[in-house]
């Protein structure tokens, strides 16, 4: 089966200029019927949605045509693309951690407004197991 442009967008959740964005900057390569018009197959589908999801890993522009170059090339790119994606990975878990910090500090923050409101006064420190300098 095939899809328009305008389909694989509300498929996907993007407008289709960032389809044909995507397809100027040799990330996406539709076939094109008798009347020049896009074509798009499950399998593109699928591609794009794994590209948005190394995008919105933190990927950039540049990393993800390497990273397709290399696909285009063949299994012989595999530790290329391998290496790229645990590169990434490795950021996404940092990133991971900064949030589940800010997490830990949003959660401590609200426990200690409501302690405050129940009557249970005491002072706020950010870093509870940190030793401080005297």
């Amino acid at each position: 089966m095939t899809y328009s442009i305008g389909e694989v967008a509300k498929i996907v959740g993007v407008t289709p200029s960032m389809l044909r964005y995507y397809e100027k900057e040799g990330l996406l390569t539709p076939h094109r019927n008798e009347n020049n018009l896009r074509e798009f197959t499950d399998e593109d589908i699928g591609w794009f949605q794994f590209l948005l999801h190394l995008k919105d890993s933190g990927m950039s522009i540049s990393e993800l045509k390497q990273y397709t170059k290399w696909r285009e090339m063949g299994d012989e790119t595999i530790p290329e693309r391998m290496d790229l994606l645990e590169n990434r990975k490795h950021l996404v878990e940092l990133e991971i951690q900064k949030l589940q910090q800010n997490l830990g500090i949003l959660n401590r923050k609200i426990k200690y407004y409501k302690d405050q409101l129940k009557g249970d006064k005491y002072e706020f420190v950010l870093y509870p197991n940190e030793i401080t300098k005297s």
